[in-house]
């Protein structure tokens, strides 16, 4: 199942039929024909007509399987605590959520001695700010390399109340910062999620999958341009914790650490 979905994004565009897909999936006609007719009852493939077939809005909770085989949370957290003592920010861990469509949740934190209500995120903001994929730079993050059919759903959706004055507005410039993380692998955010604040995330993926972000925010006082000291710390983090869900050691410098 997972290797088909792989090849709906290798591939692009919205359709594709059963030959294209096992070409691209390095599996028989037969098998992803099987795999494809599984995938239509579960609502993560969706029937075109005339043989084509495009990832259902069930899709993003395919990958949270995996999570059946992720590390323990002792190794995730010191990893972000590490971040957080490379970086002088707050370290997050974001996953797609299972239920409810296509948005994020925060699975773990490494904030000190942080209160989160004292640094101006009430509980409401970061219920409905940290939620949205197509707000903040984790949500992007992982927004960038979900299929163009889920990024359409995210992108009816409006942007929260609650939001930053520095929340993307505007559709067309939202797709065109998804183009640059894409292109660099990282994503950068200035007071989307809360004002005063700056943001820098990175995706973590599994075999392909995008399955979440890792993000730090510090106060733009403080980080007004994100060093590449900060960037190249939120990308190795989320690079280890790929390692850690496939099983290998941290920085076993593994393929497919990150998508680029």
């Amino acid at each position: 199942m997972f290797r088909v979905q792989r090849a709906f994004t290798q591939l692009g565009g919205r359709a594709h039929g059963p030959g294209a897909l096992a070409r691209a999936a390095d599996l028989d006609d037969s098998t992803v024909y099987r795999i494809l007719q599984s995938g239509v009852h579960q609502g993560i493939f969706v029937r075109e007509g005339r043989g084509l077939y495009r990832l259902g809005s069930a899709a993003p909770q395919l990958g949270l399987k995996a999570l059946a085989h992720s590390p323990a949370p002792e190794a995730a957290h010191a990893l972000l605590e590490a971040l957080r003592r490379a970086t002088g920010g707050l370290a997050f861990l974001y996953l797609l959520a299972p239920f409810g469509g296509a948005h994020r949740q925060c699975v773990d934190m490494a904030v000190g001695d942080s209160d989160l209500t004292e640094l101006g995120m009430t509980p409401r903001a970061v219920h409905a700010v940290e939620h949205s994929l197509r707000v903040g730079a984790a949500g992007r993050a992982i927004l960038a390399y979900l299929p163009e059919t889920i990024q359409s759903e995210v992108l009816d959706r409006p942007v929260p109340a609650e939001a930053g004055p520095g929340a993307y507005q505007d559709d067309v410039r939202l797709l065109a910062s998804l183009d640059r993380i894409r292109a660099r692998g990282y994503a950068l955010g200035h007071e989307e999620c809360a004002a005063g604040w700056n943001e820098c995330a990175a995706p973590v993926t599994w075999d392909g999958l995008v399955m979440g972000a890792v993000l730090v925010m510090k106060p733009k006082q403080i980080m007004t341009r994100c060093p590449v000291t900060v960037i190249e710390a939120v990308e190795r983090t989320a690079a280890d914790l790929a390692d850690l869900g496939r099983g290998r050691p941290a920085g076993s410098d593994g393929n497919d650490t990150r998508t680029k």
